[in-house]
């Protein structure tokens, strides 16, 4: 059977920080379980502004969120997510035992980057988030390298200021 993330890692190593929200504390605990034994450091948060007050004292590499929850909804908290400059790329799982094509277009449109149908398989489940957090890591290295050639541009263009004024006079 095909396992997304077999290999083993070094002692000490994770794969990433998971936050996961769900209102049941059912779901929570074997979730929770099943991620920390694939390499995961996992959080488990059981309402929304648990999740949003945790997200903003700690940086995650993805949330894995619950979307109906009494309170404040998994959309709802999603929304929120977006509108941060500092949790607004984070990305999220969104599951939900809806079935109906609304609740996937609805999560997905509130921003939500993969949308999962409960009861789900643990491995479809791993692979999705492995795949999250592989194109989550892709942008995080494509910013950086931005923002290095930025700087090399202003540097360079800081160069040709100090060469031009060296000509006119």
């Amino acid at each position: 059977m095909f396992s997304p993330v077999a290999a083993p890692l070094p002692v000490g190593e994770v794969r990433g920080e998971v936050i996961v929200v769900d209102d049941s504390r059912t779901n929570l605990a074997v979730m929770g379980r099943r991620l920390t034994r694939m390499g995961y450091a996992v959080a488990l948060v059981d309402t929304g502004l648990a999740a949003l007050d945790l997200v903003a004292a700690r940086r995650f590499d993805l949330m894995v969120l619950d979307m109906t929850m009494p309170g404040m909804s998994g959309v709802t908290v999603l929304r929120e997510l977006r509108a941060s400059p500092v949790t607004g790329d984070m990305p999220v799982l969104m599951i939900t035992s809806r079935s109906d094509p609304g609740a996937a277009v609805e999560a997905l449109g509130a921003g939500a980057d993969d949308h999962v149908v409960k009861p789900f398989d643990f491995d479809m489940l791993a692979a999705r988030i492995e795949r999250l957090l592989d194109r989550s890591r892709a942008f995080d290295r494509l910013k950086r390298a931005n923002a290095a050639l930025d700087a090399r541009i202003a540097h360079r263009a800081a160069e040709l200021g100090e060469a031009r004024a060296e000509l006119e006079t």
